[in-house]
């Protein structure tokens, strides 16, 4: 049966990355016997700029029909002076809302040829395979009440609110504790408990969780320890778990231990194992144009896809060869570039990736 796909450019450096995962797709699709279709909408800036909303009632229709969604990136400074509910970040928050994706997978992996373009030694990174489990639709990205006010003596301020009801916190324990039983058996749930009341609940709930699997070593850290420990040792960790806001942060920070933001892509998903997949860095509009970005991210999310939404796993093992063979080649863009390598862009590694497809 043929399985519908979502394509969703986005802004900034979207439209370029999004190219060559789609020159992918159409590859496995003519010579490797993927079955899918795939349509293209506007989301984020380039939604605002063709309906004036950052989430289009007809790109969310196509979202909600469509198997899995594969987005670039959203935003850009010509949008920065919008009132927030018309700001690119809201449709890329109204999707995962209205698609319920609440669980977030990060995986931070360090790919031996790329050892020498992370910020750490080798002997500290060397090997790196975490999963980042993120929260995505609850926390103070969604919480009520929110926004600028002023006080009754004129002072503005600004409010948000850290909201997890139980329910939310079981399932995305249970996600955390699924995929820890298919990894190293460890997980490890970050949070704030020693001052936060929503993370006293986060861990009490943790905790009654791990009763169901047994097999899996849980530990818990407080996120500001866990910033540190990422750096310090960060192999220690196999599946972290957390909130929605702790798990942006540290992902972000985990990608420099790969050697840039621009490896690592990212699947979010339903209950239904539906999802959305997109590199996890932003627009850079500050390169956007120039055809210098790195696609491997995208690829990588279209990796993701296949095993998770589309069941293809043999196809994504097909495509995670392929990008390492191109590593192996030598070929990198600026931001993973050595002396001792192939300087590249953005259409170059998008097709010697297809190209390394044939075994």
């Amino acid at each position: 049966m043929t399985k519908k796909i979502l394509v969703l450019p986005g802004d900034g450096i979207g439209p370029e990355i999004v190219a060559e995962a789609t020159k992918l797709l159409n590859a496995l699709r003519r010579d490797h016997g993927l079955d899918v279709e795939l349509e293209e909408a506007p989301v984020g800036g380039a939604g605002y700029d063709a309906a004036g909303v950052p989430l289009p009632d007809d790109t969310l229709e196509l979202a909600r029909e469509a198997d899995a969604v594969l987005l670039g990136a959203v935003g850009g400074p010509q949008y920065d002076t919008l009132d927030w509910e018309l700001r690119p970040e809201r449709g890329l928050l109204g999707l995962r809302a209205e698609l319920n994706l609440f669980a977030n997978l990060r995986p931070a992996i360090l790919y031996p040829q790329l050892a020498s373009a992370s910020a750490l030694k080798p002997e500290i990174v060397g090997g790196l395979d975490i999963m980042i489990l993120r929260e995505l639709t609850g926390g103070a990205y969604f919480g009520e009440p929110r926004g600028i006010r002023i006080r009754d003596d004129g002072v503005r301020e600004g409010v948000n609110t850290i909201v997890y009801n139980e329910h939310e916190i079981e399932r995305i324990a249970r996600s955390g504790f699924d995929i820890a039983m298919k990894r190293g058996k460890r997980l490890c749930s970050v949070d704030k408990a020693n001052v936060l009341e929503v993370s006293q609940l986060w861990r009490e709930v943790v905790v009654r969780v791990a009763a169901d699997f047994p097999q899996v070593e849980l530990s818990h850290m407080y996120v500001d320890n866990a910033a540190m420990q990422l750096v310090r040792a960060p192999k220690q960790f196999d599946v972290i778990v957390t909130e929605n806001m702790f798990g942006d942060i540290l992902s972000d920070a985990a990608a420099m231990l790969t050697g840039s933001i621009g490896m690592l892509p990212s699947a979010s998903l339903n209950s239904e194992g539906r999802g959305m997949y997109e590199p996890i860095h932003g627009s850079a509009p500050d390169i956007a144009g120039q055809g210098v970005a790195n696609p491997l991210a995208t690829l990588l999310s279209v990796s993701m896809m296949l095993r998770y939404s589309l069941k293809e796993g043999a196809l994504a093992e097909r495509v995670d060869v392929a990008v390492s063979r191109v590593l192996d080649r030598g070929l990198r863009t600026p931001d993973i570039w050595t002396e001792d390598c192939e300087k590249v862009g953005t259409v170059a590694m998008g097709d010697a990736v297809v190209a390394a497809l044939e075994p």
